[in-house]
């Protein structure tokens, strides 16, 4: 098995940790809240027999860096870029779930060449016409009151999230290395600072939107998300070329309930 080493840079004012695998053409995986690059540990495996497979930790989170702010979804895309830049890389293939997808967005509208295809799992960007309905959304942008209830209790907290997979897919281990890297309280804070940029996000998402993407896109929602095909709808209005398929016998978490469906898909998808 191809060996994955971990990294940091420096980028964008912070220090962003990255795994990386393979060789090849590059695979730039964003991973959601409340997880870290150690959310693609059984697909960067896959990946690595044909392509690079690169997994930063966002600012904030994991092991990279933790500034006081920066949490807009434009600046953290900024981020993304530099480091695409300082590894020498052209262009890319970029796969996003959950939080990492409106950085993604971000991205590709900042910077629509860097990208051969992009592939969104089971969240869209917020936009100021397609408000996603969960409860703890509106929570986590509430400030301050958040960190004083879940402060002590952040591994109880986390595996709620989790709770709805089975524990074959997000095994114990994984469950203690994302409460690793969430139970400090900085970390937290910047986890929920990332919805508390909403409204800014969805600001710079309306101009984003006067220019379509035009690189294809695959959607892929898992058959028991709780999004539904929310993610496919929103993600038509943003881009020319959608392609969206549904994920079976899957939840939210996709690339750890359904590894090999999504290695297949993303394959197909990239040649």
């Amino acid at each position: 098995m191809t060996e994955i080493t971990r990294h940091t840079i420096s980028v964008n004012g912070v220090e962003l940790h990255y795994r990386q695998t393979g060789q090849g053409e590059a695979i730039l995986l964003l991973h959601g809240w409340p997880q870290s690059s150690h959310e693609w540990h059984k697909i960067m495996p896959r990946l690595a027999e044909n392509y690079t497979a690169i997994a930063p930790d966002m600012r904030g989170l994991g092991d990279s860096s933790i500034p006081a702010d920066g949490y807009d979804k434009r600046t953290v895309a900024e981020d993304i870029h530099q480091l695409v830049q300082q590894l020498g890389l052209q262009q890319i293939y970029l796969v996003a779930h959950d939080m990492g997808v409106p950085v993604a967005y971000a991205y590709a509208s900042l910077y629509p060449n860097e990208i051969r295809k992009l592939v969104v799992l089971d969240v869209p960007p917020p936009t100021a016409n397609a408000a996603i309905d969960l409860w703890h959304i509106g929570f986590h942008m509430v400030p301050n009151l958040p960190e004083i209830l879940i402060q002590g209790r952040e591994e109880t907290y986390l595996r709620y999230f989790y709770g709805d997979a089975s524990p074959e897919y997000i095994t114990e281990a994984d469950i203690q290395e994302y409460v690793r890297c969430y139970s400090n309280p900085a970390s937290f804070k910047a986890g929920l600072d990332y919805y508390r940029a909403f409204p800014q996000d969805v600001q710079d998402n309306t101009i984003f939107a006067k220019m379509p993407l035009k690189m294809p896109i695959l959607v892929l929602s898992g058959e028991r998300s709780p999004l539904g095909t929310a993610t496919y709808e929103v993600m038509k209005t943003l881009a020319t070329h959608v392609q969206g398929e549904v994920i079976p016998n899957c939840g939210h978490w996709i690339a750890e309930e359904q590894p090999d469906l999504l290695f297949a898909k993303l394959s197909a998808f990239f040649q």
